[in-house]
């Protein structure tokens, strides 16, 4: 039997919606005062939860590095946050994926002196407009200043603040530019939006991600990780390998009970109707992603559509 770690207080969702209901593209223009938590995990490696993607902060004698940057609008309060932390140069910043709430402070931080890492298909999305029909709205290229400057395809690796931290590109993932960030030293992987704590994940379809690609990047952070790694999702509370492995086995056994449907001719309509991710939809379906949007999540990845399809029940709000 699976079974899923649940949310057990309130304050845990609102920790978790705190982090989502800035993410639409309408939003990115509101600011608001951000009430952030660190995490230690190392001598050199803090997590940080605010709004937007979880951070990871890199501080050290030979500087700062961070994974993920949240939101434009709000930067200069992550900036204040780091320097509660190091007062180093901030050196690099590694994006996990192109969204807006973990790449939006680029420019700030590319401003401070930091060079900004990612995978080429990040730099790629970045530098056009995108149009994603599950928010049914566009992001418009990002500034010159935005953008990743140096690009890889597979791997890239930091050797800084005593460890080595290597930077894996998983393919098709929650988009298809996601990395999962293994810090080696201090026994910590970043996961990106390959894991959301506590509630259905998003795959960006409309971002080249897919269901199957999100768990083998789950394989893949498993095979880095030991019983005492520490698991550092896109979205809710530091994780653990057996957590994850728990999430990964989910993710697997509603992909298995989509399939059945579309096996039986079932339209994604009709799939939605039958429910087969019922046994879940209480304790992850209510707090952001609808049981109706993970399915068509699912379905549209098993068929190759590549683009997320409305209908009247997955745009429910």
């Amino acid at each position: 039997m699976i079974t899923m770690q649940k949310p057990t207080q309130q304050a845990l969702k609102r920790l978790i919606l705190s982090s989502l209901l800035m993410a639409s593209p309408a939003l990115l223009a509101q600011e608001e005062a951000v009430e952030y938590k660190a995490q230690a995990l190392s001598d050199t490696l803090t997590m940080l939860i605010g709004k937007g993607g979880n951070v990871a902060i890199s501080a050290g004698d030979e500087g700062v590095y961070l994974v993920d940057d949240q939101f434009p609008n709000i930067a200069d309060q992550l900036l204040a946050q780091i320097r509660k932390i190091s007062d180093k140069p901030i050196r690099f910043v590694i994006n996990t994926h192109y969204h807006a709430d973990h790449s939006g402070g680029n420019e700030a931080l590319a401003g401070q002196g930091a060079v900004i890492i990612a995978h080429d298909n990040i730099r790629q999305r970045m530098s056009t407009e995108q149009f994603n029909q599950f928010w049914n709205a566009s992001t418009p290229a990002a500034t010159p200043a935005a953008l990743p400057v140096i690009t890889f395809n597979d791997t890239v690796s930091l050797h800084l603040n005593g460890e080595k931290t290597v930077v894996y590109h998983v393919p098709r993932a929650h988009t298809d530019g996601d990395s999962v960030i293994h810090f080696t030293g201090s026994n910590a992987i970043h996961m990106g939006d390959n894991y959301f704590n506590g509630l259905y994940p998003f795959i960006d379809l409309d971002g080249g991600g897919s269901v199957q690609g999100m768990i083998a990047a789950i394989d893949k952070a498993l095979s880095l990780s030991d019983e005492e790694t520490k698991i550092i999702p896109g979205h809710g509370p530091l994780s653990t390998p057996a957590e994850l492995r728990n999430h990964r086995d989910f993710l697997q056994k509603a992909t298995v009970q989509v399939k059945a449907l579309l096996d039986q001719g079932m339209s994604l309509d009709q799939a939605i109707a039958a429910r087969p991710t019922a046994e879940w939809d209480d304790t992850l379906g209510k707090v952001w992603i609808t049981p109706a949007q993970f399915v068509t999540f699912i379905y549209n990845s098993l068929t190759g559509v590549e683009h997320f399809t409305r209908t009247a029940d997955n745009s429910k709000d």
